[in-house]
């Protein structure tokens, strides 16, 4: 080697070094898709999530996380831009680059996301999958029109998404197997599948294997990195392995609870559920057994990803990383499976809000500890910030969230009082540590208020607004500070 590729070679080093002395942890963000708290560690019983339920034992697991919006695209804004829609408006699915909340393709003062700020504080980041709204962080529409410009600009070191034979961003994720995929014109609507043998037949296998192979570079190398992993399943259609239905399918899982339409304002028909192809009648409620069906295929969906998850943390282990790396487990809403005859997101109630969230920090989080401590998704960018150190700290815009390491770390029993999430033009839907407030504010005036009693049911059974004057006050209040 020439005396320069020496010197160059001993300035990398001293760099790597430098940049691991000045960044406290790497970080590792695993964001699933759909997932509501149907975990063991969190009380599912029988449980389909072992890889998850170690690793809640030694993380801190936030039992009462909301995230702002019930939808992909604006949920995965406040992530990782830190903002709230109360300030932006950010509620649909393409915000992160249309209209006035599209991030700048030019580089700014600030980071205009937790990936940038983190890349220019010399971290190399790679992201695979889902962590913004595309598939892979390119933007293109789902019948593959687009520029493929970053979602996320200046935010990511390596886009390391595989296609495999579905062979573009959007196929992957509306996968069936053998290269087959919902937007390729071919029809194929099938609400599940369970016909792949092999886990990398299926593209979050794939994405376990190139995330497995990431980490065995970054063991090598000593970058501090910040990797994004955004898995697909559960979402819509249900497609997993045959042995994750199969594990499933010799489970009693019983038919959702509170199974009928509520009388409430916030409801939807869950069009998204429904027009997929049944084998059975498209029945609103579904019939009891054909419940069972479709909740046993969401979760055998679950026990599929759970087992990425898993391979991915062993890798972390074996690479020798898992003492240096933060991983943060993060569903971008919940879902309802057939609960107040509801299908899917995209509602103001507690079952679409309330996802997991699971922190595990090296030598803080070691013994493990549930919380009750509310938490929103916007808390996870300052959180990340405090814990970590980055040594980039400017941000584009100030973030709204509130840091949780105090909770994590076991100093805090709370961080907030109350978690706020919103819902198109003009719904509000604020949680305090026992009761859910729903209101639709009209020119700054609250109207169809609801209130439930989340500590009896999270299903909105008993509207007590009327009954809890003062409960609706207080919270009240706590809408108007929030209202746009």
């Amino acid at each position: 080697m020439s005396r320069i590729g020496i010197f160059a070679l001993l300035m990398s080093s001293v760099w790597v070094a430098s940049a691991a002395a000045e960044n406290n942890y790497n970080v590792l963000l695993i964001a699933v898709d759909d997932l509501r708290p149907e975990l063991g560690c969190y009380g599912r019983s029988p449980t389909v999530s072992p890889s998850l339920d170690e690793l809640a034992k030694h993380s801190t697991v936030f039992r009462n996380h909301f995230v702002q919006v019930p939808t992909c695209g604006a949920s995965r804004f406040a992530l990782l831009t830190g903002r709230s829609p109360g300030k932006t408006g950010a509620l649909g699915n393409e915000a992160l680059y249309t209209g006035k909340t599209a991030l700048s393709q030019q580089q700014l003062p600030g980071a205009q996301s937790l990936p940038e700020l983190f890349r220019r504080s010399g971290y190399h980041t790679t992201l695979i999958g889902k962590v913004s709204h595309t598939a892979d962080g390119k933007v293109y529409a789902y019948n593959g029109q687009g520029d493929g410009r970053d979602e996320l600009p200046h935010a990511w070191d390596d886009l390391a998404t595989p296609y495999g034979p579905w062979k573009r961003g959007w196929g992957i994720f509306f996968a069936y197997a053998d290269g087959k995929h919902r937007e390729d014109g071919q029809g194929h609507s099938d609400l599940m599948e369970f016909t792949a043998e092999k886990d990398n037949e299926l593209p979050d296998g794939m994405m376990a294997e190139t995330a497995i192979e990431k980490l065995k570079a970054y063991g090598k190398s000593k970058e501090r990195f910040f990797m994004g992993l955004g898995f697909f399943k559960p979402h819509l259609p249900f497609v997993a392995t045959k042995q994750d239905w199969e594990a499933v399918d010799a489970m009693d899982i019983a038919p959702a609870p509170h199974g009928t339409k509520p009388d409430t304002a916030y409801w939807h028909s869950s069009g998204e559920f429904y027009k997929y192809k049944t084998d059975y009648p498209k029945t609103n409620p579904l019939a009891k057994e054909d419940q069972i069906t479709a909740r046993k295929a969401y979760l055998a969906c679950v026990r599929y990803t759970d087992r990425q998850i898993g391979k991915v943390l062993a890798a972390l282990k074996e690479t020798g990383l898992e003492d240096s790396t933060i991983v943060v487990v993060w569903g971008d809403h919940g879902w309802h499976l057939g609960e107040s005859a509801l299908w899917g997101k995209h509602a103001s109630h507690e079952r679409a809000l309330n996802s997991p969230l699971l922190i595990k920090v090296p030598g803080v989080t070691d013994k493990g500890t549930m919380t009750t401590a509310l938490a929103e998704t916007l808390d996870i960018y300052p959180t990340l910030m405090q814990l970590c150190d980055p040594k980039f700290k400017q941000t584009q815009h100030p973030l709204d969230g509130v840091s949780l390491a105090s909770v994590v770390q076991g100093t805090d029993e709370k961080a907030r009082d109350v978690a706020v999430s919103y819902w198109r033009s003009n719904q509000i839907s604020i949680r305090d540590d026992q009761y859910r407030l729903i209101v639709q504010m009209q020119k700054g005036k609250p109207q169809n208020i609801e209130l439930y009693n989340i500590h009896e049911t999270p299903d909105p059974v008993v509207n007590l607004a009327v009954e809890k004057p003062d409960v609706v006050s207080k919270l009240l209040q706590a809408v108007q500070d929030a209202s746009p």
